[in-house]
Order: C-alpha cells, then sequence, then structure tokens
C-alpha cells in the first residue's frame, strides 16, 4: 500500500483545518513511512490554491528530508509525482503535455522535492487537442534525458495504455511500470485497464480507492453496508475491508488511500494483512451499486496518429 498525499494540501473545501496544522501532515507522512509505506504519491497541482502551485510536492519533500528513517530505508521510498495537467489565475485549469511544458514541469518537481531525479514520474492527464502519441513521445523524452528513473501513465483506458507500451516498451523493457486509474467500490469504470497491467506486470495504482475524500466516509454505509458487514466479523473497518477488497481484485494493484490523519494511516494498513473469502469477495462484489457514469474530464479524448 501507498500513501495518497493530496488531502494534506486541502483540495477539498472540508479538509481545510490540515493547512493550520502542518505539523500535523509531516506527522501523518512520518508515520506511513515508520510503518513501511514505501510509495508516496503526490502531484504538481496538488495545492489548496493555484497560486500555492506545488504545494503537496513541498510538503512531501520537507516530510521526507525531515523523516529519521535510515539510509537504507530512505533508498527503498519512491517519491511518484505527476504532471501535464495546468492550473492558472482564478482557477483556470487545463491540460499541456507539449514537450516544452514538460520538461518546465518536471524539473520544477524535483526541485520542489528536493531531489535530483525522480524515481517515478506519471503523466497525469491527457490533452485532447493534442495527438496521442506526440503526448506520450514527449513522455519518453523526458525519461531519455534523464529527469526522471521510471515513467508512469495517469487516466489512460485500456487502448491508450497498449498504445504506449507498444511505444515506450513493458517495464523489462524500461518504459510503462505504473497506471494510475480512478477505481473504488463506487467507481469501477475501464476495469479492462487491469486485464492490461496484469498481462504486462504493470502496476495499478487506485486512486481515490475509498471513493474520494469527500466520499469516502460512505464506505460501510447504505449501498456499501457490506463493507461494513464484512468488517465486522474480521474485527476491522469498513476502510480496511475495501483495502483488502482492492488487493484480491488484482495482483497488480497497489493502493493509494489519501490521509489526514496518523489513525487513519494505521486503520488501512490493516487491510494488508486481511485475506478474503470467496464467500466474502462474493457478497461485496454481488453488493455493489450500478457503477458511477464515466469522469466527465475523460469523456474528450485525443486522437491517434
Amino acid at each position: 500500500m501507498g500513501l495518497g498525499c493530496m488531502p494534506l494540501s486541502a483540495m477539498s473545501a472540508n479538509r481545510l483545518e490540515i493547512l493550520n496544522d502542518p505539523e500535523g501532515a509531516v506527522s501523518v507522512i512520518h508515520a506511513a513511512l515508520d510503518a513501511g509505506i514505501t510509495l508516496l504519491d503526490t502531484a504538481d497541482i496538488y495545492a489548496p490554491s493555484w497560486d500555492n502551485f506545488g504545494h503537496n510536492e513541498r510538503l512531501v519533500g520537507a516530510a521526507f528530508a525531515t523523516w529519521n528513517g535510515s539510509a537504507e530505508a530512505k533508498g527503498k521510498v519512491v517519491i511518484a509525482t505527476k504532471g501535464g495537467i495546468t492550473r492558472g489565475p482564478k482557477e483556470s485549469w487545463g491540460r499541456s503535455s507539449s514537450l516544452d511544458y514538460l520538461l518546465r514541469a518536471v524539473e520544477a518537481s524535483a526541485l520542489r522535492l528536493g531531489v535530483d531525479r525522480i524515481k517515478l514520474w506519471q503523466h497525469h492527464r491527457l490533452d485532447p487537442s493534442m495527438v496521442f502519441e506526440d503526448q506520450f513521445e514527449s513522455v519518453l523524452a523526458l525519461l531519455e534525458r534523464g529527469l526522471i528513473e521510471r515513467i508512469g501513465v495517469s487516466n489512460y483506458n485500456a487502448k491508450q495504455l497498449r498504445r504506449a507500451i507498444e511505444i515506450g516498451g513493458t517495464p523489462d523493457q524500461g518504459g510503462v511500470i505504473s497506471v494510475q486509474n480512478q477505481f473504488s467500490p463506487r467507481y469501477r469504470n475501464d476495469a479492462d485497464v487491469m486485464d492490461v497491467c496484469e498481462e504486462f506486470g504493470i502496476a495499478y495504482l487506485p486512486w481515490s480507492p475509498l471513493g474520494g475524500i469527500s466520499r469516502a466516509e460512505g464506505i460501510g454505509t447504505g449501498e456499501f453496508g457490506s463493507f461494513a458487514q464484512v468488517g465486522a466479523t474480521l474485527g476491522v473497518s469498513a476502510y480496511a475491508t475495501a483495502i483488502a477488497w482492492l488487493l484480491q481484485t488484482s495482483p497488480t494493484v497497489i493502493p493509494i488511500p489519501g490521509a489526514t490523519k496518523v489513525s487513519s494511516v494505521r486503520d488501512s494498513l490493516t487491510g494488508l494483512s486481511i485475506t478474503l473469502t470467496d464467500e466474502e469477495m462474493s457478497l461485496l462484489n454481488l453488493s455493489l451499486p450500478d457503477d458511477a457514469p464515466l469522469d466527465e474530464e475523460l469523456e474528450e479524448q485525443p486522437t491517434f496518429r
């Protein structure tokens, strides 16, 4: 399991209190690292406002630098960040995957994180105004120039992922090593991306694995009551049950739940020690509600050459 660090930058209006407790935010990351978590997920756009762009990367970089882990332990930690979404004055959002933009974005991310090279950089969102292959070739250029060690993609569908593999290769070939897509009991679109990941040995990092910052509390209630039911029989929370469900949905899955409290990190970690029976998995899967509509941000897609 990794740690999704976005909530620590208060991108949700109901989490603004974390901004007044920077030491508390750092303690969440330290607790995750102390517990053996070796993947911290961030992105350049994770910030409370457009004029504080890079807030989360700076926070993660500072937390990692002040963590008292050994040199060996620090060497095992992967800080993964993302780029390709723009954010400007008056919260104007957009996309850019030109080589010039991505080069500047990666250099800025490395500076904020305090690293010479980014261990895992992921293409955050595709730009529908650019041909797909042109965008992915820009991503490969970052790798070729030595700015990043490994590449991943985010919010790609199965066809796009296969095309990226054709162009850039598999993990063993130095190509795509991870995919970060939205996936949870609430949102299961593009599940066939997992099949591609299993075929090529690519890590699948589901974002919002508990349903999102503002809706995670709904896991275990109403239509998701089966997660609380199964959790109660195992002596764990509905959240931990959801983590276990994700892990058993595909062997490629590495959940990255977000947290703003140390207790939340520890609770999610209990999901790693749970093995759900076939009957429990069947109960959970059969109780899932109809899939949510496709994220509207994914409706407009780039063309292929």
